[in-house]
C-alpha cells in the first residue's frame, strides 16, 4: 500500500522529468531548423495542426461516451488557452529561438514560475502573508528572481567557453545585432507571462472540462486556425510553407506530436495533480538539458551574465519554492465547519427543552 503510495506520488515528478527532455530537444531541433531558413510562423502553424491531426482521434474514440456537452463558457475558456498557451506562446518563443540562443531562451523561461506566483497573488488564488518567515521567503524568491531576468537581460559579460568552429553554420551571439536581440529578450519575456496566464488559465479549464484528450485536441485546432490566419495575412508567398528537407518535416512532427500533442496531455494531468505552480517549478530543468546540447551539438557559446543571471533566477525560484512548501507543512487550510453549524444549532435547540 505504501509502495503503490509513494509510486503515484512520484508519478507527476518523473512525468514533468520526461516532458523537460522532450522540451529540451524540440528547443534545439527547432533553432536548427530556423538556422536553416525556416519560418517561425510556419513552424508553430504546422505544429499545431500535426498535435490536432493526432489527438483527435483518440479523443473521439476514448471520450466520445464520456465527454459532456461543449458549453459556450467552457468554449471561450478553451479559445483563449489556445491563443495564450500554444499560438502566441509558441510563436514567441521561436522568434526569441530565431534571434538569441538556446541557453538564454531557456534561462530566461524560469522566470514563468515566479510570473505564476505574482499572477496568482494579483487574482487571490495565492496568499502571500508578510508577516511571517514563509511569506518573506516567497517575497525575496521573487525579488531574486526578478534581479536575475534583469542580468540576463542587461549584461552579457566575457565569454566563459572557446569560440565556435570557423567552420559552423550556425549564428554567432555576437553576429547578432543588439535590436534583434533585445527584440528576442522581450519576445521570450511576452512567452513568460503567457506561460503563466495558460498555467492558470489551464487549472481552472481542467476542473471545468475534466476531459484532457478532447480539451487539448480542440485546443490544438482552434490555436492552429488562429495562427493559420495570421500566417496567411503575413506570408503571402507559398514557398515559406513548403518543407522539403527531411529534417524540417523531422521537426515538424515531432514538435507537433510529441513537442505539442503529447506535452500538452501530460501537462494538463500533471496540472490537475499537482497544480500550475508545481508544474512551472520544473522549467529549470529544461535549461540544464538544453545548455548540454547547445554547447555540444550548437556550439554556442557561453557567458557570464547568462551564469550570473541564472544562478540568482534558480536560485530565487526555489526559495519561492521553498517558502511555499514550508506553507503548505505548517499552515494547513482551515476545515470547513461552516455547513456543520447550522446542524449543531438545531441539535442545541432540540436537546434545551428536553432537560429543561
Amino acid at each position: 500500500m505504501i509502495g503503490l503510495t509513494m509510486g503515484s506520488s512520484c508519478l507527476p515528478v518523473a512525468v514533468m522529468l520526461c516532458l523537460n527532455v522532450v522540451a529540451a530537444v524540440m528547443v534545439s531541433l527547432v533553432k536548427v531548423a530556423m538556422n536553416g531558413g525556416m519560418n517561425p510562423l510556419v513552424i508553430v502553424t504546422l505544429q499545431q495542426l500535426t498535435a490536432s491531426v493526432f489527438l483527435a482521434p483518440i479523443a473521439f474514440f476514448k471520450e466520445r461516451k464520456s465527454r459532456p456537452k461543449l458549453t459556450l463558457e467552457i468554449f471561450a475558456y478553451i479559445f483563449v488557452s489556445a491563443a495564450l498557451g500554444a499560438a502566441l506562446r509558441q510563436y514567441m518563443i521561436f522568434v526569441a529561438l530565431r534571434y538569441t540562443t538556446a541557453t538564454f531562451v531557456t534561462a530566461f523561461s524560469n522566470i514563468a514560475p515566479v510570473l505564476t506566483f505574482l499572477l496568482a497573488v494579483a487574482t487571490r488564488s495565492e496568499a502571500l502573508n508578510l508577516k511571517c518567515r514563509t511569506g518573506m521567503a516567497k517575497l525575496a524568491g521573487t525579488l531574486v528572481s526578478l534581479g536575475g531576468a534583469m542580468v540576463l537581460t542587461l549584461y552579457k559579460g566575457v565569454a566563459l567557453t572557446h569560440a565556435m568552429s570557423p567552420h559552423s553554420q550556425h549564428h554567432r551571439p555576437e553576429t547578432v545585432s543588439r535590436g534583434k536581440w533585445t527584440l528576442g529578450t522581450v519576445a521570450i519575456l511576452g512567452n513568460c507571462v503567457c506561460l503563466s496566464c495558460w498555467f492558470l488559465l489551464h487549472g481552472r479549464l481542467a476542473k471545468k472540462y475534466p476531459h484532457v484528450y478532447s480539451c487539448n485536441a480542440l485546443m490544438s485546432m482552434l490555436s492552429f486556425l488562429q495562427v493559420a490566419v495570421v500566417g496567411l495575412c503575413t506570408q503571402r508567398s507559398i514557398t515559406p510553407w513548403i518543407i522539403t528537407s527531411k529534417f524540417q518535416i523531422l521537426t515538424v512532427l515531432y514538435a507537433g506530436i510529441v513537442g505539442c500533442g503529447v506535452s500538452f496531455v501530460l501537462v494538463t494531468w500533471c496540472i490537475e495533480k499537482r497544480g500550475a505552480v508545481f508544474v512551472a517549478a520544473f522549467i529549470p530543468v529544461v535549461q540544464i538539458i538544453v545548455s548540454v546540447i547547445d554547447f555540444s551539438i550548437l556550439h554556442e557559446q557561453l557567458y557570464l551574465g547568462s551564469v550570473l543571471g541564472s544562478v540568482l533566477v534558480i536560485g530565487g525560484l526555489y526559495l519561492l519554492l521553498w517558502g511555499k512548501r514550508q506553507e503548505a507543512l505548517h499552515c494547513p487550510p482551515p476545515p470547513k465547519v461552516a455547513e456543520e453549524d447550522p446542524e449543531k444549532d438545531q441539535q442545541q435547540q432540540q436537546q434545551q427543552p428536553a432537560n429543561t
